[in-house]
């Protein structure tokens, strides 16, 4: 009789068991692999040193030259909802070489907004920086530095937390959504599970954004702050970081127009670099301001193509309140034809690529870049 009663309370027990396994497994996330192969034909030349026709030390030109090259991106995703109907979801993108190239867990609440935390995602600062049309990539895309508007916000890749607000109506058929972040270091350091940004430069960063849209319009403002520690800090570094974008898009039918003004301030307030010294965004006394234009056309559901130019500014400020003397702003000149074309899970893109006065230097000289690129993905 005991054997009897204990065999019947495993069968309750494993009956239990069982219907729990499948509550869990109900409720349980998804998980899915994606990825995409494919290969660019480029070539470049130009004088990227300032000198025409240079030659390194083994008798070839650097700028000039060609290349087959091969991308792979691998990534896993997941995505599940909670009993209270929030939904979180996550990701990994991986590198050619397999290592980690960008990560991400987001919790979705509602009418409450997304949290989003996760490393070198470039946070909310690539919803606004030069967010003007394009067929294929931005105007900087292939030219020999980076455009600084790219660098507005870029301290928030990793270790800070970034909210988005769920989408409002406002009246004329417009609609808004908020996004912020708060790094409480921001030192773009992507800390691993339980870590520590340990920096000696900085301290908090915050951002915050608004994107209005609607009616073929959106206008997006971003501006962000990085504030620097005064542990250490140098006679030149008592200020913090302050940049800002905002662009202006319209749509109509096949035809989109755009502009996009950013503006950074390294905060430096050392003697500045003269017109023929190169400069980095960030490390580099003045301020750096920037310019946009684009237009795009959607020739079909198929073929697109867009044109885009770009002024990078140096303003150094006039320097002669530093014991300088007054140093004439450098622009760096960017221009972008482009073409894109679809069929189903293979798609053909190309553009040519030009700059002018490289590292914002009058003898840095020009970059030519043009690249075909035909990738699948699956």
């Amino acid at each position: 009789k005991q054997r009897r009663i204990m065999d019947n309370l495993k069968k309750i027990g494993l009956s239990a068991l069982a219907g729990s396994l499948i509550a869990v497994s109900a409720n349980a996330g998804e998980m899915s692999v994606s990825g995409s192969y494919g290969f660019t034909l480029s070539t470049q030349n130009g004088d990227t040193d300032g000198v025409a026709d240079a030659v390194d030390v083994s008798g070839t030109n650097p700028n000039q030259g060609h290349g087959i090259g091969q991308d792979k991106d691998f990534s896993v995703s997941g995505s599940g909802e909670l009993d209270n109907g929030w939904t979180f979801s996550g990701g990994t993108l991986l590198t050619d070489a397999m290592g980690l190239s960008s990560s991400s867990l987001s919790l979705t609440m509602g009418s409450l907004g997304t949290i989003m935390v996760g490393n070198t995602t470039g946070g909310n600062s690539t919803k606004y920086d030069v967010q003007t049309p394009a067929a294929y990539e931005e105007v900087d895309d292939g030219g020999a530095t980076s455009i600084s508007a790219n660098s507005v916000g870029s301290w928030m890749d990793g270790n800070s937390l970034v909210y988005a607000s769920p989408t409002f109506d406002l009246m004329s058929g417009m609609s808004a959504t908020v996004h912020v972040e708060y790094a409480p270091e921001a030192s773009d350091a992507a800390t691993v599970d339980g870590g520590i940004s340990a920096s000696t430069t900085w301290d908090s960063g915050k951002s915050l954004g608004v994107t209005l849209a609607g009616n073929g319009l959106t206008i997006g403002v971003y501006g962000a702050e990085r504030e620097r520690t005064q542990a250490g800090a140098t006679a030149d570094q008592t200020n913090d970081i302050f940049a800002g974008v905002y662009y202006v898009n319209y749509a109509m039918g096949p035809v989109s127009i755009g502009y996009s003004k950013s503006y950074y301030d390294s905060g430096l307030d050392g003697v500045a670099d003269g017109n023929t010294v190169a400069k980095a965004v960030g490390t580099a006394e003045g301020i750096f301001e920037s310019e946009t234009y684009s237009v795009a056309f959607n020739v079909n559901d198929n073929l697109s193509v867009s044109y885009a130019k770009a002024e990078d500014t140096y303003d150094a400020q006039d320097d002669s309140s530093n014991g300088g003397t007054a140093i004439a702003d450098v622009t760096s000149d960017y221009k972008s034809i482009q073409a894109a074309y679809s069929m189903g899970a293979m798609s053909i893109k190309a553009y040519r690529t030009e700059q002018d006065n490289v590292e914002y230097q009058t003898n840095g000289g020009s970059l030519t870049v043009n690249e075909i690129a035909v990738g699948l993905a699956f």
